[in-house]
This record gives structure tokens, sequence and C-alpha cells, in this order.
């Protein structure tokens, strides 16, 4: 009989875990001694928060990242077919959401593997619920081009949608870009979009801000190498 495949948010902040994980999840993932990662490393860190019930010397850790090949995929799934139960957690947040575990999770899905979703934060869904912007019609385009002409353009494009769809537009950036894509935003939307830059998010200094781009033009915060989510709505 195979294990099943347990999907494990992780915090998005360096917060304690109780204000990110419920009991439950926390309890649940500390009996896995089989794990598949971004990170080794931080893993273990978040192992040692749990209170793992194992050792570490117990745990096997599998990598899962952006180079990991397709060919390489089933290869992560031999512990779940020989009957373990296996965790699968992102660097930060939920799996398979702007992360590598999609693809790992549609393929368990063909295997008959039986998934179980965790409950834990998305910063994503966090941002929107706190953006005051439309919740019922949303869209997540992931990372924006690096190339600016291209990200001008793609913003562009967005704010057109948003404004046919009535629909939210979500997207993030490396963090190291995050001020320039703010000053490309407020450069090139229309006054009377409305923009939430959502920075930090369950961290104590967590900041989410809703204003009109006609407002956001008096003053921009320093967002510079800051984790942030961005939501516009025409």
């Amino acid at each position: 009989m195979s294990g099943k495949l347990y999907l494990i948010p992780t915090p998005i902040s360096s917060e304690i875990i109780s204000w990110a994980l419920p009991a439950a999840v926390q309890q649940c993932a500390a009996e896995i001694t089989h794990f598949i990662v971004e990170h080794p490393k931080t893993t273990r860190h978040f192992l040692k928060q749990l209170n793992s019930k194992h050792s570490l010397q117990e745990i096997t850790l599998l990598t899962l990242n952006e180079h990991t090949s397709k060919k390489d995929l089933a290869l992560l799934l031999e512990p779940i077919l020989a009957g373990h139960n296996v965790g699968l957690m992102s660097e930060a947040g939920c799996p398979g959401i702007a992360d590598p575990g999609a693809e790992l999770v549609r393929l368990a899905h063909q295997n008959g593997i039986k998934i179980i979703p965790l409950v834990g934060p998305s910063s994503i869904v966090l941002a929107l619920m706190a953006s005051g912007l439309n919740g019922q019609c949303f869209a997540f385009h992931g990372y924006l081009p690096i190339d600016s002409t291209a990200r001008i353009g793609k913003i562009q494009e967005l704010e057109k949608i948003s404004i046919s769809l009535r629909q939210t537009q979500i997207f993030i950036e490396a963090p190291y870009r995050n001020q320039k894509l703010l000053e490309q935003i407020v450069q090139v939307c229309r006054e009377t979009t409305d923009l939430c830059v959502a920075s930090q998010l369950t961290d104590p200094n967590e900041s989410i801000m809703t204003k009109s781009i006609k407002a956001w033009r008096q003053a921009l915060p320093d967002i510079n190498k800051i984790p942030t989510i961005f939501l516009i709505q025409g």
C-alpha cells in the first residue's frame, strides 16, 4: 500500500510557527520522516521548531526546486509508493502555489496517490483578503518580465484586463526589484486604478496599503528587498 503526500505549508515570516500553523498541522508534520523540499537547511530549522518526533538523522530530505527535471520527479515519489507518508514543503507558504511542487502533485494524482493539503499561510490569499479589492474575481500572474520595457507592457495589459473584467490582478517580484516595479506601476497606470502593496505579511512589520494611483504618486514606501505582493484593480 502506498503512503500519502501531505502538502505542508511553512511560515512566510520569521514569526513563531504557532502564529502561522494550527497545532494539528504541526503534530502531523512532526510525525513524518520523509520530506520533499526546496532547501534542506531551511527544512531542518523548521523541523527543529516543530519538535519533530524523529532525530534529523532519521529524516530523509529529497530536493525539488526549479532545477529539478521532469524525469527526476518520478524518483521523488518512490518513498510514497514504498509505503511512506511524505511531506511536500515550499520554501515559504503553501506548496504548489508559486512553487515548483505543482508538477509533483499532478504526477502523484496520475499515480493514484492520496493528496492531503494542510492548513497554513498563503501570502497571495492574505494580501487579497486585506486589500479591499475584488475577491470574487481575481488572477495571480506570478513574476512579471524582467526586461523593463516588457514589464511596463505587462502592467498595462493587466490593467486593461482588470478594467474589462472587473478582476483583481495579483503579481510578485524578486524583493530586490520591488522598488523599481512599484515605481513603474505608479508611473504607467491610470490615476483611478487602485493599487494594494502588501509587504512582510504575518511579520511584526507587516504593511498593507490600498490607494488609488493618484494617491500613491504623492509618496511611495521603501520596499527595496522587502517581500511584497502587488494587487491592482482598475
